[in-house]
C-alpha cells in the first residue's frame, strides 16, 4: 500500500512547539449549578499580566481528530481567508502523531466507508484525494437492491445521472492518513494535542473580539473566550470549540445540549471478505432482519455490513470461518426467498406505462451477487441507533459529524453526513472572517445549524423510513415494497433523483 508518514516529518510540520504560543492564565472557573460535570463558565481573569503564561490561545479548538474532524482543519488551511487562522486538535488517538500504519500487503480493514461523489469533490478540494488514491480504493458505477421475497429489484447504474461513479469505498485508515498527509503539506498553524478534554468553561458575558487575532486578544477578554483543561494538565483558550468527537461527544455533554433518538435494537456485523473475480458493483439485500450489504474495496475483496439481532451478531461474530461464510452466502442470494427473476411488477409492464422516461438500465437483468468464498478479517459488531442533536451551535460550540447526528449505515450516508457538515461549517467561517465577525459568535454559528440541520434531518427521515419499512414481514406491505423497487428502478427521472440525492445534493428525490 502506501508509505507511512514519517513521525519526525509529523512532528515538525503540524505540532506547533507550546512556547511559540501566545500564553495567559486567569484564576480557577467558578462553577455553577445545573450545568454538566467538567462545564464551568469563565469569570473576568485577575491580576497582572506577567501571570498570564504558559495558557495557549486558538481561534478554533477541534475535539476529535478523527476523519470528520481532520477533515475540518483540512478545509480552513486550504481556504485563503481562514488558512492564518491557528487551529487546536485534540485527540488522544496515537495514530495523530504517528500515522496510521498501512501495509499494502495486508487485506482490507473491515472498517471502511462509502464515500459519495460529493465527498469525493471535497476531498478533491482541499487536497486530499490524491493521498487517498495511494492506496487501495475502490469506485463502483453500479448498485444492485433486492428484497428477499423475490418480488422486486432496482439497478442504479451512474450513467442514469450523467454521472461517471456512484461512489468509491475507501477504508476509515486510509481516509484518516489522507487528510493527515495532506495537512501536514499545508503552511497551516496548527497543534496536535494528544490528550482529552476533561472540562470546558464558557463565557457568561460577550466582550466583543471580532476581527482580532488570538496573539492580540488582551486578558480582558479572555472571559469571553472558551476555556479548555485537558487531561494531562494542559489549559488552553480558543473562540470556537469543535465537538468532533463522536456519538458519546463529550463536547456535547460539557455544552449541555441534548439529543432526540432512539435504539434500532439492531447490531451490525462488519467484516472483509474474499471472492473469485474482482467486483465493481455495490449490492444489497433486505432480510427479515435487517439489511446485508456487500461492498467493493478492491482486488478481490469486498466488505460485509450485515444488520441482524444483537443475538444473532454475538453468534456470527464467533461462529466457525466455514460456517460464517455459507451464512453470508446464504443471506446474500440462495437463502430466505427466491431471486426476482420473474417480477410481479415486471420492468417491461411498468415501462410501457413511462416511456420515454424509463431507464438505460430497465433492461439490465437481475445479477446474483458474487460468491463469498473466504474470511480475511476480523468480525466486528456494533449497536445500531439513531441520535440527533436538539441544537449544533450555541456560544463559541458547534458540532459536527456523529456528535451531532448517527444513522441506520444501511445507505452508508454516516460520515458523509459529516463530510457536508465540514463543508458547509467552513464556509460559514470563512464568511465570517471575511467580514470581521466573531468566529464563536452564535448568530454566525446558527447559520451552519440552519443549512445541516435541514439536509441532516431529512436524511435520516429517509434512512429511518427505509429501515422501519423493511422491518415488517406481511405480504400487503411486501407487495407495496415490490411496486416501489421496480417503480425506482423503471421510471427514469425518480432514478436520476434518488440518485442524485444519495450522491449528496440538497434535493429530495421526490421534490425536483
Amino acid at each position: 500500500m502506501s508509505r507511512l508518514i514519517a513521525t519526525r516529518r509529523l512532528v515538525s510540520k503540524i505540532f506547533i512547539p507550546r512556547l511559540a504560543t501566545r500564553a495567559f492564565c486567569t484564576d480557577a472557573p467558578e462553577k455553577l449549578n445545573d450545568v454538566p460535570s467538567g462545564s464551568h463558565f469563565n469569570k473576568e481573569p485577575e491580576g497582572d499580566e506577567h501571570f498570564m503564561n504558559d495558557v495557549p490561545q486558538h481561534d478554533i479548538a477541534i475535539v476529535g481528530g478523527g476523519m470528520v474532524g481532520m477533515a475540518l482543519a483540512c478545509s480552513l488551511a486550504s481556504m485563503p481567508l481562514t488558512k492564518h487562522l491557528s487551529i487546536a486538535i485534540i485527540d488522544s488517538n496515537p495514530a495523530l502523531s504517528n500515522g496510521p500504519v498501512i501495509k499494502k500487503d495486508d487485506p482490507p480493514d473491515p472498517r471502511v466507508s462509502t464515500v459519495t461523489p460529493s465527498t469525493i469533490s471535497l476531498f478533491k478540494d482541499i487536497g486530499a484525494w490524491e493521498h487517498v488514491e495511494q492506496h487501495r480504493h475502490a469506485y463502483f458505477d453500479k448498485m444492485q437492491v433486492w428484497d428477499y421475497t423475490g418480488f422486486g429489484y432496482t439497478k442504479y447504474n451512474a450513467r442514469d445521472a450523467d454521472k461517471d461513479v456512484l461512489g468509491c469505498v475507501v477504508e476509515n485508515k486510509v481516509l484518516h492518513k489522507s487528510l493527515l498527509s495532506c495537512l501536514q503539506n499545508k503552511d497551516f498553524n496548527s497543534t496536535i494535542y494528544p490528550t482529552r478534554l476533561s472540562s470546558l468553561s464558557l463565557p457568561t458575558r460577550s466582550v466583543s473580539s471580532a476581527g482580532a487575532s488570538v496573539s492580540s486578544t488582551s486578558s480582558k477578554n479572555l472571559a469571553n473566550l472558551a476555556k479548555l483543561d485537558l487531561s494531562d494538565g494542559t489549559n488552553l483558550y480558543a473562540k470556537l470549540v469543535v465537538g468532533a468527537d463522536g456519538s458519546k461527544s463529550r463536547v456535547r455533554e460539557l455544552a449541555g445540549i441534548k439529543t432526540t433518538g432512539w435504539n434500532y435494537s439492531q447490531s451490525a456485523v462488519i467484516c472483509t471478505v474474499e471472492h473469485p473475480t474482482e467486483n465493481f458493483c455495490a449490492w444489497q439485500r433486505f432480510l427479515p432482519a435487517g439489511p446485508i450489504a456487500l461492498l467493493p474495496i478492491g482486488d478481490n475483496f469486498s466488505n460485509i455490513v450485515w444488520t441482524m439481532s444483537p443475538k444473532d451478531a454475538s453468534n456470527h461474530k464467533i461462529m466457525n470461518e466455514v460456517d460464517f461464510v455459507k451464512a453470508v452466502n446464504h443471506a446474500l442470494d440462495s437463502g430466505y426467498g427466491p431471486r426476482p427473476e420473474s417480477r410481479v411488477f415486471g420492468g417491461d409492464v411498468l415501462s410501457s406505462f413511462f416511456r420515454p422516461d424509463v431507464t438505460s438500465s430497465v433492461h439490465e437483468r437481475f445479477e446474483p451477487p458474487p460468491k463469498v468464498v473466504r474470511l480475511v478479517s476480523d468480525r466486528m459488531a456494533f449497536p445500531l441507533s439513531l441520535m440527533h442533536a436538539n441544537q449544533y451551535a450555541s456560544k463559541r460550540v458547534v458540532l459536527i459529524g456523529d456528535a451531532a447526528h448517527t444513522v441506520h449505515p444501511l445507505a452508508g450516508q454516516g460520515v458523509n453526513m459529516g463530510y457536508g457538515d465540514v463543508s458547509s461549517l467552513s464556509n460559514v467561517i470563512a464568511d465570517g472572517v471575511a467580514v470581521g465577525s466573531d468566529i464563536g459568535e452564535v448568530t454566525l454559528l446558527k447559520k451552519y445549524e440552519a443549512e445541516r440541520k435541514t439536509a441532516n434531518i431529512a436524511m435520516m427521515a429517509v434512512l429511518d423510513g427505509f429501515q422501519k419499512a423493511y422491518s415488517v414481514d406481511f405480504g400487503p406491505i411486501n407487495i407495496l415494497r415490490a411496486a416501489a423497487f421496480n417503480g425506482a428502478n423503471v421510471f427514469a427521472p425518480l432514478k436520476r433523483n434518488i440518485i442524485s440525492y444519495a450522491s449528496g445534493e440538497r434535493r429530495l428525490p421526490f421534490l425536483s
